[in-house]
């Protein structure tokens, strides 16, 4: 997904998304994760007889078909819309143009960017005008039109309907195994490279590892039942796939065998996310690229303070595959499967992923995607993947320094806005039912542990008991399943309203992508008031009441308690920690820092995990450096990091009195 540099905020997959804000939207949970009956199930020989035909009208396996198939959407339609790298259908056909990522990107810094909102990180030498003038040529993101052609057929046909999708892929795999092996082989090992070429990445290593994880899927055969209600498998078959066939395309392979930063004993490789410059009709751009920076962490004055938690929205494989294309404009660092908890690499430590929508936390923090989707929770969220994730956090916080308390690991949904235009477009992974507790636990640090203090209380319902209401953005209600979360109420009593976030004003009480009136696990407010079975906390700029008999849903917290300074009526609060104006040298813009829509009035109190300098780096261009191009700006003004509401967000300490200290 062409995004250039000035795009690079956005980057997660996490529904980076990349992918809770992509045109995948979250849907119901399947029957098949939660035993739920449907009332009118689809027959599952219809879709599997569709794949079967495709397969025999274009003499490719149907083992191939099936398994390509499975790898690139997990065979999920998604109603013909486009996935958050342009792909379509259950066979992820592709065709990415400036309009379709609008399309699928309405709340990332490109749509943000061609509506005049665009956020601090916005190249100032980019104009929308010259965003109209870019084109996306590389063939590889257009399959569908190719399959499309193939077929005699409208685009939008191949994009609508099962079927032809999956003729479309067919027909595509039989042209490919032409180009690399002279024929459509009857032999199911020699589709190797024809299966290569599908992935769409022209990185040997990302051909390669996706070729080998279709073909892993048909020696250990899988059955789904998707979200539209089809039931398809894929029965097993013992594959020895003739990896030769690949050299026929002639893709760009890396220098010497990188080894993934990983604690020992676990499953992990490293496949490397592109890093390339991207291709504007023939021109090439210093600050058009994909799709991370380079750097030199902890190192050359900069710093790795958070490790951020995601989940991504589509399947392990295509995952990876979509952080291989240089257009994708979105990467995290490593990427877990739910299955077994296998760890892919895909960019180093040292360098600043673009997954946190956020630059000022892109640049200190460290992403990790799990494969998941948020409003199905524990049908993903399970121990293969708590304890691989663990570990991997473990390893590198010791590496790094960095405090294993939910001050510093913490969750997508906690990273605010870079601005009040942005703070309502913030994803809201890994979502409610992500185990905090049992996480903490496994890393060995249980919230239970902490240093206590006086009136700071940290939000510890019992996850197993804890099942409120909840239903999809699309308004279909959620089967009970544990949460991690309380709601917070205008008043101490069930029957008055929920609280209303001043970012997500419209949106509904119940939905479960609506972070505005959910504290939880691990968060830590002041207390403001007790009355009865109920606690109020300063949160967002007002007192919300939750339901705490005994305080069961809460355990004591420790932080600096800070309120505003004595004589201001109301202070802001940003979504950065930006130096002033004077710290930046020549060459380097200055980043003006914007309010959010929250303002913290005389008397309310908040915790603090820390107070911090200004700070900002700079990475304008392709070329990494250090001395010129990439630089770190330290500024004097100082900053305290706040549980504000659900996200955390920035106070500036002039404006702010320390009450209180752990």
């Amino acid at each position: 997904m062409k995004k250039s540099k000035w795009m690079k905020v956005a980057g997660s997959l996490s529904m980076t998304g990349f992918l809770l804000g992509s045109a995948i939207s979250p849907v119901s949970p399947s029957s098949s994760s939660h035993g739920i009956a449907r009332a009118a199930m689809v027959d599952k020989l219809a879709l599997e007889s569709v794949f079967q035909e495709a397969a025999q009208e274009f003499n490719v396996p149907v083992e191939i078909l099936l398994s390509v198939g499975y790898n690139m959407s997990l065979w999920e339609h998604h109603d013909g819309k486009p996935s958050a790298s342009g792909g379509y259908g259950l066979m992820h056909l592709t065709n990415v143009d400036l309009d379709t990522l609008e399309e699928a990107h309405s709340d990332d810094p490109l749509h943000m960017f061609l509506s005049g909102k665009e956020d601090s990180h916005v190249q100032e030498t980019m104009t929308a005008e010259r965003v109209s003038d870019l084109s996306i040529t590389d063939p590889n993101l257009h399959t569908l039109n190719t399959a499309a052609d193939l077929l005699s057929l409208p685009k939008e046909t191949l994009k609508k309907d099962k079927k032809q999708n999956i003729r479309g892929a067919a027909a595509l795999l039989a042209k490919y195994a032409k180009q690399t092996v002279g024929q459509t082989p009857s032999d199911l090992n020699e589709w190797y490279g024809a299966v290569a070429k599908y992935s769409g990445t022209s990185d040997e290593t990302g051909a390669r590892d996706f070729a080998d994880r279709v073909y892993e899927t048909i020696n250990k055969g899988v059955t789904k039942q998707t979200e539209d209600g089809y039931s398809l498998e894929l029965t097993s078959k013992q594959t020895e796939p003739n990896k030769e066939t690949i050299n026929s395309l002639h893709l760009k392979s890396d220098d010497g065998e990188v080894k993934a930063d990983c604690p020992n004993g676990l499953a992990c490789h490293y496949v490397p996310a592109a890093y390339k410059q991207i291709d504007h009709d023939g021109t090439v751009y210093e600050w058009s690229y994909g799709n991370y920076d380079k750097a030199n962490r902890p190192y050359d004055n900069q710093e790795i303070k958070y490790i951020v938690l995601h989940d991504t929205e589509i399947s392990y494989d295509l995952t990876k595959t979509v952080f291989q294309r240089e257009t994708t404009q979105a990467s995290a660092h490593y990427v877990i499967r739910s299955s077994d908890g296998d760890i892919t690499q895909m960019i180093d430590n040292k360098d600043v992923a673009w997954h946190a929508g956020n630059w000022y936390f892109n640049s200190k923090s460290i992403g990790i995607e799990h494969e998941g989707i948020a409003i199905e929770g524990a049908a993903w969220y399970n121990e293969q993947l708590y304890h691989a994730s663990a570990r991997l956090v473990k390893h590198l916080a010791r590496e790094y320094n960095i405090p294993l308390d939910r001050d510093h690991i913490i969750a997508h949904d906690e990273v605010p806005g870079t601005s009040a235009a942005r703070q309502p477009a913030m994803h809201w992974d890994p979502g409610p039912f992500w185990d905090w507790a049992h996480y903490m636990q496994i890393l060995g640090s249980p919230l239970e542990s902490g240093k206590k203090q006086k009136d700071v209380v940290q939000i510890r319902p019992n996850f197993n008991t804890n099942m409120p209401d909840l239903q999809t953005p699309t308004g279909e209600p959620v089967p009970k399943q544990s949460a991690n979360f309380v709601y917070l109420y205008t008043a101490p009593s069930f029957d008055a309203p929920l609280i209303k976030d001043a970012a997500l004003p419209n949106a509904h009480p119940l939905d479960a992508s609506n972070w505005g009136n959910k504290a939880v696990i691990g968060q830590t407010f002041y207390k403001a008031e007790v009355e009865g079975d109920w606690t109020a906390i300063w949160y967002a700029g007002q007192k919300a009441w939750f339901y705490n008999p005994k305080g069961t849903n809460t355990t004591k917290g420790s932080g600096i308690v800070v309120t505003p300074k004595e004589g201001k009526t109301g202070i802001p609060v940003y979504g950065v920690a930006y130096p002033e104006a004077d710290a930046f040298p020549e060459g380097i813009p200055v980043r003006g820092m914007s309010k959010l829509q929250y303002t913290l009035s005389s008397g309310q109190k908040y915790v603090a995990s820390e107070k911090v300098k200004g700070s900002y780096y700079s990475a304008p261009v392709y070329t990494y450096n250090s001395e010129t191009t990439h630089k770190i700006v330290w500024g004097d003004d100082e900053f305290y990091l706040i549980h504000l509401n659900h996200r955390l967000a920035f106070v500036r300490a002039s404006d702010v009195d320390v009450v209180a200290a752990p």
